[in-house]
């Protein structure tokens, strides 16, 4: 049986759900995306059945953040599109059963952010995970700034967040960013093995466990995405910020001039 949530689509098969986005061409991260999204996993933790979530999406590309180019983007609402977009991110952090992300593809800025949600990564070697927020000279958002050093430690979440590198899937494995490497066509079967894996066993026991592994993640994610949010405010203003995002969408190097 699925049951739809805007372009959520969940689908429970056993004690494991595939919550799958759809949202085609790059599922651009937007406030109603990741509000219904939200609200699938709060449904999710009130369903008996359900032990353990499959993060997935549709297409060639994990996500591909947010959009700052168009019109009906977030970039085209200004700072009024980033700060709900933030509590929706917060409601993410507050679910309470265990989430393995399926990553086939470039997983950008918030795509990165949202990523960082599930409690376990599978990732196909084709997968690119990238911080690219300097690259549009912007600050780190969706609580990147705590997310991204908790996971893989304060000097490579450095490099990634001040370089805008791309990190691909057999990297992200070797740093801990991934926790299991499978070929682009068995991705989501492999994040599926996993879950069933942790479905198997006492669900209240998992449940125990994770909420003391993730003791005040929520709450750090709100501390810290207000404070990316006013970095970002400023930095919306400046040239820089209108040059990167410029240089990002016509795929050139970005001419900046620290203004």
């Amino acid at each position: 049986m699925k049951t739809q949530y805007g372009e959520v689509s969940v689908v429970l098969d056993g004690h494991v759900a595939i919550a799958e986005v759809n949202r085609p061409p790059n599922n651009h991260v937007s406030v109603e995306l990741m509000r219904d999204l939200a609200d699938a996993l709060r449904d999710l933790d009130e369903e008996n059945d359900c032990r353990a979530v499959v993060l997935a999406t549709a297409g060639r590309v994990f996500c591909g953040g947010a959009d700052l180019t168009a019109p009906t983007g977030i970039g085209g609402q200004g700072m009024e599109g980033i700060n709900p977009l933030y509590v929706e991110a917060v409601r993410l952090f507050s679910n309470k059963k265990p989430i393995v992300a399926a990553i086939q593809g470039a997983a950008v800025g918030a795509g990165l952010g949202l990523a960082l949600v599930a409690d376990f990564r599978v990732a196909a070697p084709e997968a690119r995970f990238t911080a690219n927020f300097v690259k549009l000279g912007f600050h780190a958002g969706f609580g990147l700034s705590h997310t991204l050093p908790r996971l893989i430690g304060l000097q490579r979440a450095a490099l990634m967040l001040e370089t805008g590198r791309r990190i691909p899937g057999e990297e992200a494995v070797a740093w801990g960013l991934a926790d299991q490497l499978a070929p682009l066509d068995e991705v989501r079967a492999a994040a599926v093995l996993l879950a069933k894996e942790i479905a198997a066993n006492a669900p209240l026991a998992v449940q125990s466990t994770r909420a003391t592994l993730r003791a005040g993640l929520t709450e750090a994610v709100k501390s810290i995405t207000d404070h990316e949010f006013i970095e970002q405010s400023w930095l919306r203003k400046t040239a820089d910020y209108k040059e990167g995002v410029r240089s990002v969408s016509e795929r050139r190097p970005g001419n900046f001039v620290g203004a």
